[in-house]
């Protein structure tokens, strides 16, 4: 893209020189702007009073001389040696200022235009001054130990406002991860985490271990309470099937009124049984349970086929779809519970993110060994991205100088140094006109 270029030579604007073009990529954008017009209006300005000054001095050497050559006076030659030498000195030093530039009234002079010449070499000794004195480790740490960053954040963090903040963003940008992630890949990566974790762990000895403990402790006993109640309540509500079901099974040939007997006997001694069972704590088959459940606890952590066994199932079952699928939605779950709770400012979540945030900041605030572990760890991770990235860091300086237009470069440089520059020809025209005064006074003082 070209753009108008503000100096008013009808030259187009690129991004990089012809030297430059199709080896190295534009690094950044290096237009000029509406700060840069103003910048150069006031460089023409200050280049029109310089002029103007060098202009002057020649009209008073011009009329000095004149009136010397009519016999005006001893002053003129005064005069006209402090003018000769204002001119010299504003010659030499809009030559100079000049020469950083362009080449002055367009001859190729040698080292003129300097730094269009020499922008590459500049931008690579800006890159590897930055690097030498700046981008040190031991600057760094010094730096950043004078600035006390964990006392500093602990105030700012201790504040409730500040908290809030922080939350907020931590929570914007939860969102936002959570949003990019792709569900599929997600889904993909947890359930093999978790299928490649179940498979590289045995699961016995732990369940035998849990077991144990929960026979130990006697919490199975709910549990068998629950199953003596159901058993009770399906008995009851089921009774003509259970005896049908005798009946089905007893020979055919055994008189009905005799199965009948057979089937409601023990239909009742099995809701006995199942009811002594639910009301007594102690009846014998609760114990005969928790004397399975103990040596099948025993099994799961010493028995090699037990354990085998365990280990078959456990296989089984992580291969069956139904088992895959759910581990996959987990995330699903897992996702929409995180996004809800960092969308609601009330959440539980925020509220656990903005207390432990304040917590911290507190601590920070008035905890010097805590401060000093904080500032430590802050300080490394600086010295090591300065000492293992300085080069990529610097090149970044000098590639983007680099990929500047030269003639481009050496006018928004102009723009924003031009204007304190035209002082040195201001300066150089005074100081030479000073030096010259000085030099005729001795002169003739020595002379005469």
């Amino acid at each position: 893209m070209k753009s108008t270029d503000p100096v008013g030579t009808g030259r187009a604007v690129r991004g990089v020189s012809k030297a430059t073009a199709g080896a190295r990529p534009t690094l950044g954008s290096f237009s000029y702007t509406a700060d840069d017009e103003e910048k150069l209006r006031g460089v023409r300005r200050m280049k029109a009073t310089a002029t103007g000054l060098l202009l002057l001095v020649a009209l008073v050497y011009a009329l000095a001389t004149w009136a010397k050559n009519s016999g005006a006076g001893a002053w003129t030659g005064y005069v006209a040696a402090a003018a000769e030498a204002g001119m010299v000195g504003a010659l030499a030093d809009w030559f100079a200022v000049t020469a950083l530039f362009r080449h002055p009234l367009g001859l190729p002079i040698p080292h003129t235009a300097i730094i269009a010449n020499k922008k590459d070499q500049l931008g690579a000794s800006l890159g590897r001054f930055v690097g030498e004195n700046f981008l040190s480790a031991e600057v760094v740490r010094t730096r950043l130990r004078a600035l006390g960053v964990g006392g500093r954040l602990g105030t700012w963090l201790a504040q409730p406002a500040h908290a809030d903040r922080v939350t907020a963003e931590l929570a914007t940008a939860l969102r936002g991860a959570l949003t990019v992630l792709r569900d599929a890949d997600v889904q993909a990566v947890v359930g093999e985490a978790i299928t490649r974790r179940a498979e590289a762990v045995e699961i016995a000895p732990g369940l035998g271990k849990t077991l144990d403990k929960v026979v130990a402790d006697g919490a199975h006993h709910r549990a068998v309470d629950l199953i003596c109640s159901r058993a009770h309540d399906w008995l009851v509500e089921h009774g003509d099937s259970v005896m049908d079901a005798v009946q089905g099974g007893a020979p055919g040939w055994t008189p009905r009124f005799v199965d009948r007997k057979i089937g409601d006997r023990v239909y009742k001694e099995l809701l006995r049984f199942i009811s002594e069972m639910r009301d007594m704590p102690t009846h014998p088959a609760r114990g005969a349970v928790d004397r399975f459940l103990r040596d099948f606890a025993a099994d799961l952590q010493s028995d090699t086929d037990t354990r085998a066994r365990v280990e078959r199932l456990k296989s089984e079952l992580l291969a069956r779809p139904e088992v895959q699928d759910i581990i996959a939605s987990a995330w699903s779950s897992v996702r929409a519970m995180v996004m809800s709770a960092a969308e609601d400012d009330r959440s539980e979540l925020r509220l656990r993110a903005r207390a432990s945030l304040l917590s911290l900041g507190s601590r920070l605030a008035t905890d010097d060994r805590l401060q000093g572990k904080l500032d430590g760890w802050i300080e490394e991770a600086a010295a090591y991205v300065v000492s293992t990235y300085r080069g990529e860091i610097t090149s970044l300086i000098s590639d983007t100088v680099a990929s500047w237009d030269a003639a481009d470069t050496s006018k928004k440089i102009e723009a924003h140094i031009g204007r304190d520059l035209q002082f040195i020809r201001i300066n150089g025209t005074v100081v030479g006109a000073l030096a010259g005064l000085l030099i005729y006074t001795l002169s003739h003082a020595l002379g005469g």
